[in-house]
């Protein structure tokens, strides 16, 4: 098990930067408001998420050993006007890779963990899942939760290279969609279309999907290499952002996928987690592999807008809050959870 992991969820050619120390890295400067951190010391983050309901809440999946065996946590944060506090925490008997909000009540959140299930956690009362589902035969690695009207439905993506769909009490998965020839390590509903969800995977390939007919509807081979994250544009519904081991970001255009819009190029090493901002067409941010958070506006002819510098290990985890305009939170396998508000956003507001 260990061996697997490691392989899978490390590309090699970043095992280089598991022996890299914090000493050795290009330092930056910038400038930001003030940074919150919530600690959690033998836990190792892979992904954060804010509330779609509350402005102050968010919440953290961990793992226990940078994933690679040992348990996981899961745990919902509050930012305070002083710094961030612990609401509720849970243990899982293996790691925690993602988690979403659900989009119909404030205190119902989803998990996918190490061993191939699905957990339903409700933050005002329980002290043990509401439902676990287990279809997926190898890692749950992605778990989205669909955004658009008369639809409340769960998407998650595996290293069995399948992609499931799941109504939000996480009864039998309502379809299986089946096409990537590597790990699926990202799906993530459109927010625009019913039914629609784009996914990214280790075989290079970015896929559109049309989840009434089970049918893949597009297949971009997007980057020579694994793509670790995608993401759609939150004001256009033909915009999706790629990242990939490759180091670069590609925002695609799905009317004209011969070539991506723009390719954003700074990163040293495997890009983790790509997010468009909830306020602005064009930029987004990235975190990667080379312990960095990176701004860019693909807009502009130099679209590097920042690159934030603030934790000693891999960055897997970010978002945008939705209710507080350029406000960022981000986890490490530094065992931190961070919120900030970074300058090169707040300026161009």
């Amino acid at each position: 098990m260990f061996s697997s992991r490691l392989s899978l969820r490390i590309p090699p050619v970043i095992c280089l930067g598991l022996i890299r120390s914090a000493a050795g890295l290009e330092r930056r400067t910038y400038l930001m408001t003030t940074m919150k951190v919530f600690r959690c010391p033998g836990r190792h983050g892979y992904a954060v998420e804010a509330s779609p309901f509350l402005p102050n809440r968010l919440a953290c999946a961990a793992s226990q050993y940078y994933g690679i065996t040992g348990s996981g946590s899961l745990f919902v944060l509050d930012q305070t006007e002083t710094g961030i506090v612990l609401v509720r925490s849970w243990q899982w008997g293996d790691g925690l890779f993602d988690v979403a909000w659900s989009e119909a009540n404030e205190h119902v959140l989803v998990a996918g963990g190490g061993d191939g299930s699905l957990q339903l956690w409700d933050s005002a009362n329980q002290n043990a899942p509401l439902k676990v589902a287990k279809e997926h035969t190898q890692e749950v690695y992605s778990v989205d939760w669909s955004q658009t009207r008369a639809e409340n439905l769960i998407a998650s993506g595996s290293w069995d290279r399948s992609v499931k769909v799941w109504d939000q009490n996480l009864g039998a998965s309502l379809a299986t969609l089946r096409g990537h020839e590597g790990v699926v390590y990202s799906s993530i509903w459109s927010p625009h279309i019913p039914g629609c969800i784009a996914s990214a995977s280790g075989d290079g390939t970015l896929r559109v999907w049309d989840v009434k007919a089970a049918a893949c509807r597009l297949a971009v081979p997007a980057h020579k290499a694994e793509i670790l994250s995608c993401d759609w544009c939150k004001y256009d519904q033909n915009l999706v952002a790629t990242g990939s081991v490759d180091c670069s970001v590609c925002v695609w255009d799905l009317r004209n996928v011969t070539q991506p819009v723009n390719q954003l190029l700074g990163h040293s090493y495997a890009i983790r987690r790509v997010k468009f901002s909830p306020f602005s067409r064009t930029v987004l941010a990235s975190c990667s592999y080379d312990f960095t958070v990176r701004f860019w506006d693909f807009g502009r002819r130099l679209p590097l807008l920042d690159t934030v510098e603030h934790h000693s290990e891999f960055v897997c985890g970010l978002d945008f809050n939705l209710h507080i305009p350029h406000q960022v939170v981000d986890c490490s396998w530094d065992e931190t959870v961070k919120i900030y508000s970074p300058s090169c956003l707040t300026a161009a507001s």
